[in-house]
This record gives structure tokens, sequence and C-alpha cells, in this order.
């Protein structure tokens, strides 16, 4: 053990309690000592370390030290040594002076065409220089100054192909003119590709301009239709490139800033203000350049003696004092007249340049837009233009440009993209409710054919699923008990207080008959509906609710339209539109489904159908409560205000009716129209369902009545009961009767009632809407009383009608018209005609009792009274 502990290692040592349990106390000491030594030794290597480290740091200081005096003293031997170039440089000025004084006039024509020759072959290197910087202007000026030095040398070649004696005598300057030719159409081929660019400065489109127009001899009207071509192609370029998803934005933001730079830069280049009317004053807002540019380089005077093209090279080299005046003092000139603009040909021009770049923008991003996909992705794309449309450099002075260049307003959203975005929206909307409607009709015929393969199963004892289980036979449903028929929080709210989560809860869906199948679809389909609504509420203001409790759509003051942005949610009606039309187009194609449905199943009505048309039946109902969204989707905003509403406690009568005489929308009739497409689809399959059941009951019940067998009469007859009735005789004494009357109906009438209760709770008989159990009811009452009245009215019969038969015949009557008939609050408000086969065949019956009681004839006349 002890072997164990000294070659235990510090780094072993995970757990001190672990030393206890595995060493004794002088082990543990041991390896403390171990410990201590080892981290002793570990202080003593970190001090030789730092010590070290600090040595280094000494020398690296003093090494710092040791450069800076060096360079110190490199600086001050260049200071010197330019200090000495500089008074050799003047004593040589001073020397060369004196030189050309005493120069013959034949050395200063060497010097002037030395001069010439050696500018000839600088100036390439100058103008691939000003070409590589943008500056196109400057290498304009210098091709024409190479084409005035050409001129001066006479360097270009005679008709009859000879040179001249100084091409003859400078073999290299052949290759230089060369050269020069193509500087031409490099510097337009540059200047026009500068044209298109959307981030370049005023003074470099209107430098270019100028090139161009120096280098065609064009006039300012030229120059602006190059200027709004190269745009116009530009606009081109940005539509034709290809789309990936997010770069949809960035392309229409680019069309956007384009047209908008486009017009600035033309007010900025090309407009001047009317003569004799003030200069705008906005110092912002710059107008004219193209003239004052070209004034600029072209201008002879002596103000302009500073922006000769020469002028800075003359300063500087020595060599250039040789050059000729023609040279060193020349200038560019126009060879056609600049005059400017005139105001009516300027604003037509513009004109007609945006109608053709909005034909074109509108294609084009009418195709862009195709890839956008959702709402998001246009409200995006919407607000990224509207905030470059919202910049303080636009906004400030877009309507002043658009009244001097236009006279009149341009909006670049409402005239040009507004509609593109809306058609797309729509379309999108379209797409969209037409797959939920799709998905629709899938889910549902699955659903049928679900049901249908249950009632097969059901018929023939095998096992199927649950959910459709639940819909042939509601009450196995409505009777099991689930961990979700109450939320864990239902009992600290009271009713009123209870969100919509308690109201669908498992408990609330069964005391409405809710199966599982239907709160699948409905779920289902207000998912998806939310999805929509979700993806809707990208492209709709925010709404707020605000300290009354009530909805309110208040836009900020970022939101007011300037005068270059736009009001971003001024189509939210249409949008809103576009949805509850999708919606209601959805709707409306799951109803026709529904109703194609019912109409193959109401000719036979077949009992494995039952089970489907009244699922359809329960879908159709409870579709607009357990899909608020849609309801969200119809109404839009006014859903919300309603929401809020109803939370707000009633403030009295006054309140209320002004309430109720608010002017309806016309999106809340489209609502209680859907609801009443709905609730008459749902009345039409419970009627289907109502004449199929009531159909085979009383068909059952016809063929037990109409029996013509001894052996079944007995066994459908029930016990009597035997009354005593007594009597006063005229005598004064009394006479005491025994008579027998039935005391509950046959057993077919009480199989008939009971087989009534039994269908009318396997499906959900509570939740089943009043006026169809009324109308069932009085359909089965309607069709018992044309079964008596067949047999009664029956001639031919094998038994003959006696007084037990008939007795029992008239209370069945009554009883069932009792049970079948309407209640005493319906009798209340309204009494209605008894009918004609019941007063019939109550009669029948009653005369049959009298007769075979009294032993006489079928005559009322010798009749008991009693009895009656």
């Amino acid at each position: 053990m002890a072997q164990d502990a000294l070659s235990l290692r510090v780094s072993e040592i995970s757990d001190p309690a672990l030393l206890f349990e595995c060493y004794n106390t002088e082990d543990i000491r041991g390896i403390e000592r171990k410990v201590r030594g080892e981290i002793e030794q570990k202080r003593e290597e970190l001090r030789q370390m730092v010590g070290e480290r600090y040595r280094d740091l000494i020398d690296a200081a003093d090494t710092i030290g040791e450069m800076k005096q060096c360079s110190e003293s490199v600086v001050q031997s260049i200071q010197d040594m330019q200090q000495y170039c500089h008074r050799l440089k003047q004593g040589r000025a001073s020397v060369a002076s004196c030189r050309v004084e005493s120069q013959t006039p034949w050395q200063l024509k060497f010097y002037t065409m030395a001069s010439q020759i050696k500018l000839l072959l600088e100036i390439p290197e100058r103008i691939w220089s000003a070409m590589e910087a943008s500056h196109y202007l400057r290498a304009t000026q210098l091709y024409l100054m190479c084409c005035h030095l050409h001129h001066l040398l006479q360097l270009e070649a005679t008709a009859a192909g000879l040179y001249s004696s100084v091409l003859v005598r400078f073999p290299i300057l052949i290759r230089q003119v060369a050269t020069t030719e193509h500087f031409r159409a490099a510097i337009l081929l540059d200047s026009r590709a500068l044209l298109r660019g959307r981030a370049v400065s005023d003074q470099a489109i209107a430098e270019a301009l100028v090139s161009i127009m120096l280098l065609e001899d064009s006039s300012p009207r030229q120059a602006l239709a190059d200027f709004l071509l190269a745009r116009k192609s530009s606009i081109h370029q940005l539509l034709n490139q290809p789309q990936h998803g997010a770069g949809i934005k960035s392309q229409v933001c680019s069309l956007v800033e384009l047209l908008v730079t486009t017009l600035f830069q033309a007010y900025a280049i090309f407009y001047l203000p009317p003569e004799g009317s003030p200069r705008p004053g906005d110092e912002a807002l710059s107008c004219g350049m193209l003239f004052s540019v070209l004034d600029n380089v072209t201008s002879t005077s002596p103000a302009a003696k500073d922006r000769r093209v020469l002028q800075e090279d003359v300063s500087t080299g020595s060599w250039l004092k040789y050059l000729p005046a023609s040279i060193s003092e020349f200038q560019p000139v126009l060879r056609t007249l600049a005059q400017p603009i005139q105001r009516e040909h300027l604003q037509d021009t513009l004109q007609q340049w945006i109608d053709t770049c909005k034909e074109d923008i509108c294609h084009g991003v009418g195709s862009l837009l195709v890839y956008v996909k959702s709402l998001k992705g246009l409200a995006a794309i919407r607000d990224a233009v509207w905030d470059l449309l919202s910049a303080d450099s636009i906004s400030q002075h877009w309507s002043t440009v658009c009244q001097r260049l236009l006279e009149h307003p341009l909006t670049v959203w409402e005239d040009i993209l507004q509609q593109l975005f809306l058609q797309r929206l729509q379309v999108i909307t379209k797409e969209e409710t037409e797959a939920i409607s799709v998905l629709s009709i899938q889910l549902l015929t699955s659903a049928v054919r679900d049901l249908q393969t249950q009632s097969v199963h059901s018929s023939s004892g095998a096992h199927s699923s649950h959910g459709a289980q639940y819909e042939v036979d509601v009450s196995s449903f409505l009777w099991l008990e689930s961990p979700g028929d109450l939320l864990n929080d239902a009992g600290w709210f009271s009713v009123s207080q209870r969100g919509q989560q308690q109201h669908r809860s498992g408990l609330a869906m069964k005391t409405q008959a809710l199966t599982p199948c239907v709160q699948n679809f409905c779920s289902s389909i207000d998912a998806k509906l939310k999805a929509r609504l979700d993806d809707l509420q990208h492209y709709l203001p925010s709404q707020d609710v605000g300290s009354d409790s009530t909805l309110a759509t208040v836009p900020s003051s970022a939101d007011q339209p300037s005068s270059s942005s736009f009001n971003r949610f001024i189509d939210s009606a249409a949008v809103e539109a576009a949805l509850r039309d999708g919606c209601l187009a959805c709707v409306h194609h799951i109803l026709s489904f529904i109703r194609s449905q019912l109409a193959a199943a109401s000719p036979d009505s077949r009992p494995t159908c039952l089970s489907s048309v009244l699922f359809m039946a329960r879908l159709s109902q409870s579709m607009g409560k357990l899909c608020p969204n849609l309801k969200h989707c119809i109404l839009g905003k006014q859903c919300g205000f309603d929401s809020t509403a109803k939370g707000t406690p009633r403030q009295g009568k006054k309140l209320g009716k002004a309430t109720g005489a608010a002017e309806v929308r016309p999106s809340q009739d489209k609502w209680e129209e859907l609801k009443e497409e709905l609730l008459g689809c749902s009345m039409e399959a419970y009627r289907i369902w109502s004449a199929a059941l009531s159909k085979g009951l009383l068909e059952k019940f016809g063929m037990v009545l109409h029996a013509e067998s001894a052996g079944t009469i007995l066994a459908t007859a029930t016990n009597w009961e035997d009354l005593e009735i007594q009597e006063e005789a005229e005598s004064g004494s009394s006479v005491t009767s025994n008579i027998r009357l039935p005391v509950q109906p046959t057993w077919f009438v009480q199989s008939l009632l009971f087989q009534l209760c039994v269908e009318i709770n396997r499906v959900g008989g509570h939740a089943l809407p009043r006026s169809t159990l009324q109308e069932f009811l009085q359909t089965c009452l309607t069709e018992v009383l044309h079964h008596y009245h067949s047999l009664t009215s029956s001639t031919d019969a094998v038994f003959p009608m006696t007084q037990n038969r008939a007795l029992q015949f008239l209370f069945d009557l009554r009883y069932l018209s009792a049970t079948l008939g309407s209640r005493l609050e319906e009798l209340k408000n309204s009494r209605p005609q008894q009918d004609p086969r019941y007063q019939f065949t109550s009669k029948i019956c009653v005369m049959g009792c009298l007769c075979t009681v009294c032993k006489h004839p079928r005559k009322l006349g010798n009749c008991n009274p009693v009895i009656l």
C-alpha cells in the first residue's frame, strides 16, 4: 500500500475523498508531502521563466531605442540631400535661362519640334492613365490635343500614300499614330458604359456626356438621347439577370433606384431654368451641369486660362515651355452649337422614356415576381422599395424635380409596381386556397371511404379504427373518458372568462357531438388557414390594442407618405378581399363535393352510407365553429374588432341599440351567407339521414302490423288490466261493472320507439338540431298513421277487427301521437291541424270497440257510452 501511495501522481487525484478510502493516514501524509514538493518545484520553475522573459523584454526595449535613433539619422540625411538638390536645381535654372537668351532662332525651332514629338510620345500613356482613373473627359482632351499635334506636325498620310518628312526621320511616330487612332473608340465605349452605372456621380455623368459630345460633335439633345438610351439598356440588363429568390428584392430595388436616379441626374445635367427666372435656390439641387462642364472645357476666355489641358504640366516641366502657343493653350472646340434644351422637348423626351421603361419594367418585374411564393416575400420587397423611396436624399426634392421636369407628380409605386404586386398577391392567394381546397377534398374522400369501410366491418364484426368507429357510433365516443376532457385550470375560470382553448376542450366537443374525425378535419383546415392568415399579416398594417381595449390601426409617422414614398397599406382592402374570395371559393368547393356525395347517397340511402352522411352533416354544421381562422379570413380586421368588443361589458340599453344599429359591412354579409350555406348543407344531410332511418324502421313496423298469421298477432299482444266501474242505476242502487283495457302499447310499437331511441342516441341526439328532430319524429308519426290507415281501411283482411285489436290499436295510436307529436310549449305557440288519417283511424277503432262491447251491429247509437 505504501508503494502504491508513493507511485501515485498528482494528476491522478480526482477526488480527495477516495484517498481516505484507499490509503491509511501515513500514506496520505506522504502523498501530501509529495504534492507540496511538486507545488514548490512549479513555483521555482515559474520564477525562472518570468526572469528569462523579463530579460528578453529589456533587450527588445534597447533594440527599439537603437532603431529609433537610426531612423532619425536617416531622415535627417534625406532632408539634407533634398536641400542640396534644390540648390543645384536653382543654379542650373539660372544658367539655362542665360543660355536660352543666347540661343538662335534655328535652335528654338528645333526645340519646338522636339518638345512636340516628346509630347506626342507621352500622350498615349497619359490617356491610358486617365481612362484607368475613369477621367474620360481628361482622356478626351488629351486625345483631341494629340489629333491637333498630328495636324501641326503634318503626320497624316498624303493622298499618294507618302509620309511627311518628320515620319521619315522618326519612324517610331508611325506606330504612335496608329496607336492613337484606337483611343476614340475606347473612350466612347467606356464613357457609354459609365452612363449605365447606378452609383455614378452627377459630375462624372456630365463629363462622360461632354466627352461623347466632343468626340462625335453631337448636340445636347443627342447627349440626352444617349443618356436615356444607356439607362434603358441598364434597365434591360437588370431585368435579364438570373433569379435567385432573395436577389429579386435587390433587382426590384435596383430598378426603382435607377429610375429615380435617372430623373435626378436628368435634372442636374440637362435642366436649365427659364430665361428671366431666378436660378433655383436649392443648394442640394444643382442643374445645367452639362453646359457648365462644356463651357469650362471649351471656353477661350481669359478666365478659363487656368483650366487649359497642359496648364499643370507647363509649370512643372522644363521642356514644355518650348511648345507653341496653340499646344500649350489648347482647348477643345465643339463644332456644333450647344444650345440649351427646350423645356417642352426635355419634358416630352423624358415622358416617352418613362412610358417605355414602364412597359419594360411591368413586363420584367411581373416575370420576376413569379419566383416569389409567399406574401411575406412580397411584403419584404415592397417595404424595401418604401425604405428606398423614403430616404431623405430622395424624398426631400422628388416633388420639385418631377414638377420641373414633367410638370406633374410621378409616383413610382402607384403608377408602376402596385398593380403588379397586387396581381401576384391575388395569384398566390388563389393558388394557396386552391391547394387547401384540394387537400380538403382529399381528406373528405379518405374519411368517407374509411367510414364506408367501417360500416361494412361493423356489420361483419371485424375490427377497425377507433376514429371511424366513433363516427358510426357516436355514443361510444361520448361516454369514453379521456385525459383531455377537462383542462387542468378549467375550475378556476367562469364560463364568461374561458378562452377559445377552454371552449375546445374534450368535454365541450362531446357536448356538441363533434367526433375526432370532424375535429381532425377542421383542425387541419384551420391550421392551413392560419398559415395563410399569418402570411397575409406581413402585407397588412400591424394592429395594436389600445387602452380602451379596442383594436385600432394607427400608422406611425414613418408610414406617412412623403413626396416620393407611398402609403404601403393603401390596398389593404383589396388584399383582404383576395383572401376572402379565395376562402369563400375553397368552402364552396368543399360544399359542392359534400352535396355531390349527398346526391350520390340520397337515392338508396344504404346503411353503409348513413355514417358518411352524418359525418358530412356534422362537418358542415361545425366548420364555422371549429375553424375560427375561416371567420378571420373572411371578416378581416372587423373580426379582430368584434372579438375585442365582445370582451367589454354591456354599458346599458342605449349603447346596445347603437351597436345593433351599426352599419353591417359586406364581409359580414358574406360570412352570414356562408354560415347559412353550411347550415343548409348540414340540414340537407340530416334530412337524408332521417328519411333513410325512418324508412328502414317503419318498413319493419309495417310488416309486423300487417301480419296475417294468428301466431304473430298473439306474439305481439300485451297484458291488459282489469278496471272496476261503479254506476248508479235509476232505482238508486249501485251497479258495478268490470272491464279490461290495454295499459301498454303493443310490442312492435315499443320496439319501434326503442329503436328510435337507440338510433338517435347512437348519433348524439342531444346535439342534433331541434328542427331535424322534430321533422324526424313527424315523419315517423306520419308513416305510422299511414300504416294504421291502410290497415283499418283494408276490406280484404284475413282477420276481422275484433274488440281487443281495436282497443289496442286505439291505445297505440294515442300513445304514439303523444310520444312522437309536438310538445306542450309548441302547441301553445301554434295549433296544428290534426291529420285526417289519424281522425279516421281513431274513429274506425272506436267503432270496432263499441260495437264489440254492446254485442250489436256496428251502429253508434246502440253503443254503451261509458267506455267512451
